[in-house]
């Protein structure tokens, strides 16, 4: 019999973070057959980096508020 969601929690409650990460990509990629995880790991790096430029004060963030009614603007609401 296959294994429950929740027994595949409690075995992997243990396993070290990289193997927990490697396993949840597989699955990602395996069963919701999602692109390349290269695309979102270039993207991690953008972010690190723009947070780097805003935390060093080499960049400004733009306010939530301001983004979102951007968007909302954008999108007509």
């Amino acid at each position: 019999m296959p294994m429950t969601v929740d027994q595949v929690l409690a075995e992997t409650s243990c396993w070290p973070s990289g193997q927990v990460e490697e396993l949840i990509e597989r699955l990602l990629l395996t069963n919701h057959r999602l692109n390349d995880l290269t695309m979102d790991k270039g993207w991690a790096e953008e972010i690190n980096r723009r947070i780097d430029d805003i935390e060093s004060c080499r960049g400004v963030g733009i306010p939530g508020e301001e983004v979102m009614a951007r968007v909302r603007k954008n999108v007509g609401l």
